[in-house]
């Protein structure tokens, strides 16, 4: 534990001085430090789903740069330090964990969940969705609204029945794209199939943002192959010429 204070002062000690004597640190704002947050949350994202520990190590220490810079800025502006939030974070775990810290019996994880909303709905919650940022990736936010809402029993009963509503809402996806109708409708319909998509993974425990990444980057991985090993620019290419080279990258070591 000693070692742990000891490096979490040491960073608020760099934080006063950097804020004190470096033009770059002096100039930041809350505003100016979001969108680089955002980039280290990714970051750290990315090295998680490749599993690189160092890569991990380093993005937590960015994000937890970012996290004391912001409360330094708080500090100064008379509003709150870094104890203040880190206390308010406290009593909120405590707060919203009953059956360690009260004498609330649970059966699992499931009740977990469900005790942690209707006690932020207790604390004033108008809605059990306040809580799901605005600004969160569309994917990720449909699967938050999905889970948050189940904790509260609105919820398919079993895999099949939202199965059916997939397909379901893919056939009416087809019969708009077939129609002369206008792009948001379109929209709308081709969202309802991803939506329901989202929910149906949600039901056979996969994370679908996590799932379409590993998509993604096995896309960039053979297509990168092609751009490799190609004998000419790739607009010379067949889709036939360049079809070879990505069944290549298939192999395990083409």
């Amino acid at each position: 534990m000693d070692k742990k204070l000891e490096a979490f002062a040491r960073l608020l000690k760099i934080m006063d001085e950097l804020r004190e004597q470096c033009p770059w640190d002096q100039k930041q704002t809350f505003q100016s430090l979001r969108n680089l947050t955002i980039e280290e949350t990714y970051e750290l994202a990315d090295a998680i789903l490749i599993e690189d520990l160092d890569e991990i190590k380093e993005e937590i220490g960015d994000i937890m740069l970012h996290m004391v810079f912001y409360a330094k800025i708080a500090e100064e502006k008379k509003a709150f330090d870094i104890a203040d939030a880190i206390n308010a974070c406290c009593d909120k775990l405590i707060h919203r964990h009953p059956h360690i810290y009260g004498d609330v019996k649970v059966n699992g994880e499931e009740d977990v969940m469900k005790n942690w909303e209707q006690l932020k709905l207790a604390e004033g919650k108008k809605s059990v969705l306040q809580g799901v940022p605005k600004s969160l990736p569309a994917m990720v936010k449909a699967y938050r609204m999905q889970e948050k809402t189940a904790q509260v029993g609105f919820e398919w009963e079993n895999a099949a029945q939202v199965w059916e509503k997939v397909e379901e809402e893919m056939a009416e996806m087809k019969e708009t794209l077939d129609q002369d109708l206008s792009q948001e409708r379109k929209e709308e319909e081709f969202g309802d199939v991803i939506f329901s998509m989202i929910n149906y993974a949600r039901f056979k425990g996969i994370d679908p943002e996590t799932a379409l990444e590993r998509i993604n980057l096995k896309f960039k991985t053979r297509f990168e192959y092609i751009e490799k090993n190609a004998d000419r620019d790739l607009e010379e290419m067949s889709l036939e010429e360049m079809d070879k080279l990505w069944n290549e990258a298939k192999t395990p070591n083409p």
